[in-house]
């Protein structure tokens, strides 16, 4: 299924003002206070927002925008977008390199999806409801999953303890801690999480292990 509209404008938009608040991240900022002194504002908040808002609005011109700095601008379609331009300000304003750009469509009340982009790392997390969450593009797949017999998976986030049961074969993919690679599975370009367990027989290839692996034999 292609993206949606929606999901392809968020992306572009987090994507935009990530690269702006990177390029600038070392620069001179204005700083302001928003009540409290821990409540901080910069210049750079405000031009990340007018961004994004901007091709929001393009795009949406009928739905509601409300964004962190300047406030909520009216539409009449019934959905509304929420926009943290920059997560993380206090961070920011200090240099930092820790922050995101936040996206969220709401319809009807309820969050249909959201993109959080962090330009430091280059990592885009998406949400969409009824099509799962990814890292760039990587399926994010919860905790215990189980990898069948036979079974193929590639570009995927495995959340800690995932299992990979004999002849399945995992590519390109992230498996979080605690995994268990079985007698005959195959990991290929990936990356295993700290506590992982690979059975003797089960191939690693190309891959890297996090610290406190065991290899059985």
């Amino acid at each position: 299924m292609p993206p949606s509209t929606e999901r392809r404008v968020a992306i572009d938009a987090a994507r935009a003002a990530g690269r702006l608040l990177h390029a600038e991240l070392r620069g001179s900022h204005r700083i302001q206070f928003k009540g409290l002194p821990t409540n901080l504002v910069t210049e750079m908040d405000e031009r990340a927002e007018e961004l994004i808002v901007g091709q929001l609005a393009a795009a949406f011109p009928d739905d509601t925008i409300l964004a962190e700095e300047r406030g909520a601008a009216a539409g009449r379609s019934g959905r509304r977008w929420i926009v943290d331009p920059l997560d993380g300000t206090t961070n920011y304003a200090h240099g930092v390199p820790i922050f995101s750009v936040s996206i969220a469509l709401e319809v009807d009340r309820r969050v249909e999806l959201g993109v959080a982009y962090d330009p430091i790392h280059d990592e885009l997390y998406v949400a969409e409801r009824g099509r799962g969450a990814t890292v760039n593009e990587h399926v994010v797949v919860g905790p215990r999953a189980m990898i069948e017999t036979g079974a193929r998976v590639s570009d995927t986030v495995l959340h800690e303890r995932a299992v990979i049961e004999p002849d399945a074969v995992v590519e390109r993919s992230i498996l979080g801690p605690g995994a268990t690679v079985m007698r005959g599975a195959s990991v290929r370009d990936s990356v295993l999480g700290e506590g992982a367990v690979v059975g003797g027989g089960a191939s690693v290839r190309e891959g890297r292990v996090q610290p406190g692996e065991r290899v059985e034999a």
